[in-house]
């Protein structure tokens, strides 16, 4: 046996699914049939002795759906056009759909016009097989495999409608309006049901693509001596790839030669870039702040850790938990149900009416049978489950909640403890000036003054949180001049011609600063969970600045209404107790 992935193009609710299912399955020499309406893709298990993958596409394409390499990811563009292209439709059915009712509305108010039947015929025919007309090719595909789905039930519905109505132009006691009506309503339906389903699933996939686009198209790779520069999907594993300041790591790795500080708050959540040094491991998408790194290539491809990211995300929306399994067992049986019991209406309104009263129902019984079809028009039912399923893993996705099984939506119900990351879900996830703390003879304006105009330069987080402080204080900031900035350890600046160091107190105390007297309050800011960088003007300490991920403004009210709803939070943490807590 050998399996077969396909992307399915086209396909709208549970039933679509379920039609690909059986059409695949009639198949001599296929195994086993996996749908998955999230996903937009199929897995087939086949014989490739008895059929071959050219079939198994050609039958999918016949019934009225389109597939395409599973390898090719689309691109925002091809989404948006079949997005469009859908629109078209519904903004030409809906319209048709208003003048329906506007017709039907002036009739029931009286306004009834002789020439009226035949516009709504018209444009009952101008609906079904103008904008409908993909899904009558659908239902016929369908049909002729003896398959019934929504395409099927939906044609049944507007072709009565349509047959309905002709014969109301010519016998006067049946309702031509109401029977055309029909066509067009449905018709205008089922289109609104495939355009909702279509553009739920298109914005949930762009949350992976978001996810995805935080790696660089392209990586500067080290070849024959020489730097060149290529798509990110051509690094082979063992490259020596450059990274320079301000640019996204393209690929997983090893840091070879450098050191800089990498901004990984995608997969730590902490706002304070991490220093690296010869011998530590980047993750691709992080970006680089400071100093040029030499990285050698250790994951490429699927094994990278944003593939693996993205993949969590596909496979939670592609599988089935219980609740969908039991939606598939009822729709199997629910076309041939409704059209088993809008038979039943017609006869019961014809047969039966001419059996006990002598006289056939004719206008009860076509409308009796139609209200059946529409009522029991299933994509409602089909699409509900999987596009809430759909719509809740995209827009966790969005938010950063990455669901690793469909299982999760169903299990969160009975959820009573939820476990919170602190940095960026409790705090900010970016630190922010808590403390200016001169030492004797500055005041702390203008310590905060010196640090910031020392900082305008540098592209550190520590050092725009500096900054940012200033310029909130109404600080006026001197220009700096000879910047320069040592990666891991501050930098150095002119500032009004006097020489200023920031940063931390080992690059002070390396730069021929006497520290000892910041020593004291630097240990007290540390434990309260507080990053401090120091300052010196002139060979001098002039203080410290003490920096901290504050706690969100909401952060209370959301721990109190997860409490008051019976979930008990829990903070998790990689800092030590005491700074947890504080």
């Amino acid at each position: 046996m050998e399996k077969l992935q396909l992307k399915i193009g086209g396909m709208a609710c549970s039933f679509c699914t379920e039609t690909i299912r059986k059409g695949l399955g009639r198949m001599d020499g296929v195994a086993e049939v996996n749908v998955s309406l999230a996903h937009e893709e199929a897995l087939v298990a086949y014989d490739p002795q008895r059929v071959d993958a050219t079939s198994i596409a050609e039958t999918i394409r016949s019934l009225g759906y389109t597939v395409r390499d599973p390898k090719k990811v689309r691109t925002f563009e091809d989404e948006e056009a079949e997005l469009q292209r859908e629109r078209d439709r519904l903004t030409i059915a809906g319209a048709g759909a208003w003048v329906a009712f506007l017709a039907m509305f002036l009739m029931w108010f009286g306004r009834f016009h002789p020439w009226m039947p035949w516009v709504m015929g018209a444009l009952a025919l101008l609906t079904v097989f103008g904008p409908g007309l993909y899904i009558l090719k659908m239902a016929w595909a369908s049909a002729r495999r003896r398959i019934l789905n929504q395409h099927v039930l939906m044609e049944v519905a507007a072709f009565g409608g349509l047959v309905g109505g002709v014969i109301g132009l010519i016998r006067p006691d049946f309702r031509p309006l109401d029977f055309f009506g029909v066509a067009v309503f449905v018709t205008a339906y089922h289109i609104l049901g495939g355009y909702t389903s279509l553009l739920v699933r298109t914005r949930a996939s762009q949350a992976v693509k978001r996810l995805l686009s935080l790696q660089p198209p392209t990586a500067r790779v080290a070849r024959d001596g020489r730097e060149i520069e290529v798509p990110v999907e051509e690094v082979r594993k063992g490259d020596l790839v450059r990274v320079r300041p301000g640019e996204q790591i393209p690929v997983d790795g090893i840091v070879e030669e450098g050191a800089s500080a990498v901004d990984e708050s995608l997969v730590t959540g902490e706002p304070i870039p991490r220093e690296k040094l010869p011998g530590q491991e980047v993750i691709g998408g992080s970006l680089n702040h400071s100093g040029t790194l030499l990285v050698r290539v250790t994951r490429v491809g699927e094994d990278s850790f944003l593939q693996q990211i993205a993949r969590h995300i596909q496979e939670a929306r592609a599988l089935k938990p219980g609740i969908l399994l039991l939606l598939d067992l009822v729709l199997r049986y629910f076309v041939p149900s409704v059209l088993a019991v809008a038979l039943v209406a017609f006869v019961f309104w014809t047969l039966g009416t001419w059996l006990f009263w002598g006289t056939p129902d004719w206008d009860r019984g076509g409308f009796a049978a139609l209200a059946v079809l529409v009522m029991g028009y299933p994509c409602a039912l089909g699409m509900a489950t999987p596009l809430a399923m759909i719509r809740g893993g995209g827009e966790a996705a969005r938010q950063g909640i990455l669901m690793r099984s469909a299982a999760s939506f169903q299990a969160f119900k009975d959820v009573s403890v939820i476990v919170l990351d602190k940095t960026g879900t409790v705090t900010h996830g970016e630190p922010r000036v808590v403390a200016v703390l001169p030492a004797e003879g500055c005041g702390p304006e203008r310590l905060l003054a010196l640090a910031a105009s020392a900082e305008q330069a540098s592209e550190h987080p520590l050092g725009q949180a500096v900054v940012k402080a200033a310029e909130e204080r109404g600080i006026a900031l001197d220009r700096a001049e000879a910047f320069e900035a040592m990666a891991g350890k501050g930098v150095r600046a002119m500032v009004a011609g006097r020489p200023v160091l920031v940063g931390t107190l080992r690059f002070l105390s390396e730069s021929a600063v006497e520290t000892g007297g910041l020593a004291g309050v630097a240990v007290e800011q540390e434990t309260q969970a507080r990053t401090v960088i120091a300052v010196a003007r002139e060979g001098r300490a002039i203080g410290i600045i003490a920096l901290a991920d504050t706690v969100k403004d909401d952060a209370a009210e959301a721990i109190a209404r997860l409490r008051a709803v019976g979930i008990e939070p829990v903070m998790i943490t990689g800092d030590n107790g005491r700074t947890a807590r504080a």
